[in-house]
């Protein structure tokens, strides 16, 4: 079971780009898609948001740290990451943790609060 996540996230499409953006959007998924297929990642979820100021939506990749990593690295989503920052604002990726990974996180920040003093 996947312990990782890479959190994706986008904010508006950059005026007079909107069909690249959709191009750029479908080819990620079909990179994502593949991935998937060949076990490369476990799965992925694809969130669109309403209307707001900052995030227009995000998608969450659910992998190993190894997995996660080797496609972030792949030649195909580089360059699928490098069209959608000519296309949308706010483009952002970040790795996180999740299933055991929270578990094994949250148990390294209990040790480290254990020695940090607490006030009352």
């Amino acid at each position: 079971m996947a312990d990782r996540v890479l959190f994706m996230s986008w904010g508006q499409t950059v005026r007079g780009a909107e069909e690249r953006a959709l191009e750029v959007f479908n080819e990620a998924l079909g990179i994502l898609g593949r991935a998937q297929q060949d076990g490369r990642i476990e799965k992925f979820d694809v969130v669109l948001l309403g209307p707001n100021t900052d995030l227009d939506g995000y998608i969450e990749i659910f992998g190993t740290t190894e997995q996660l990593i080797a496609l972030q690295e792949s030649e195909e989503f580089e360059r699928n990451t490098i069209d959608a920052q000519l296309c949308v604002d706010g483009l952002s990726h970040v790795m996180g943790y999740c299933n055991e990974g929270v578990a094994r996180t949250m148990g390294i920040y209990q040790e480290a609060l254990s020695q940090v003093p607490q006030r009352a």
